[in-house]
């Protein structure tokens, strides 16, 4: 006994019945004009879209009796193609970047994540902020909610926090949103253009003026008077913490 041969998979979007493909009898049928013209027969309906040198299309596939418009068949599906990607860019905007921060950041590392959450936000997309406490750093949460509070701060002409930051486990965590277009700042990395005459170039090394000697010194080395600058973790404040630490007189 021979079997039917099985129907091949179909791997493409959702199929569209048009005309004498669609396989129920009776169709509500919707006019070129958003006109309902009732329920009619499904050869009344192909006969009526034809008279008027246009397709019916079924819209409805579950509805009783299917939907169809009576519509020209291209322009349709130039508008629904139009509409798919209408929606992709209503969806990068639910998109979420993470953040994460640490309560001894330095201040060049706390400058580039900052740029980082200016360029995500300006892209319409959401900010999560993730500082995370690290051993003896949880006795002293008010350090890593000032870093939090600062980085908000600065991202203010961007974006708003939709609450304040919380504290889960150990980690300090805050969602911000970006501001619409018309009351959002502009990106200023966007904005950089090309430096002006007055500027230093790539090869020459920028100038640092000194008020004392009134004389001027490249940028990176110590001015007279001054010692050389100390690693990048100086200006921590558990450092602080360490020398009150070890001051202290052992009991």
């Amino acid at each position: 006994m021979s079997r039917p041969f099985s129907p091949r998979p179909y791997f493409g979007g959702p199929q569209v019945r048009i005309n004498g493909k669609i396989r129920s009898r009776e169709v509500r049928v919707i006019d070129s004009d958003g006109r309902q013209l009732g329920v009619l027969a499904l050869h009344e309906a192909i006969t009526l879209a034809r008279a008027r040198d246009m397709d019916l299309v079924e819209v409805a596939a579950n509805a009783t009796p299917p939907v169809c418009r009576i519509v020209d068949y291209g322009k349709y599906q130039y508008e629904q193609s139009k509409k798919q990607k209408e929606s992709k860019k209503h969806q990068h905007a639910n998109r979420v970047k993470e953040i994460q921060l640490s309560a001894s950041i330095d201040a060049h590392d706390f400058g580039v994540k900052l740029g980082h959450a200016i360029d995500f936000l300006c892209e319409e997309m959401k900010v999560k902020i993730s500082l995370r406490f690290r051993g003896r750093e949880m006795a002293h949460q008010e350090i890593g909610r000032d870093v939090v509070g600062r980085f908000i701060k600065e991202l203010t002409p961007y974006g708003y926090a939709v609450e304040i930051p919380k504290l889960t486990g150990r980690s300090l965590n805050a969602m911000l949103t970006p501001l619409p277009r018309n009351k959002r700042a502009k990106n200023p990395r966007a904005e950089e253009s090309t430096p002006d005459a007055g500027q230093p170039g790539k090869d020459q090394a920028p100038v640092r003026q000194v008020p004392v000697d009134g004389g001027a010194v490249p940028a990176g080395q110590p001015a007279p008077g001054e010692s050389a600058p100390s690693s990048s973790f100086a200006n921590s404040p558990f450092s602080q913490l360490d020398e009150q630490l070890r001051d202290r007189p052992v009991v």
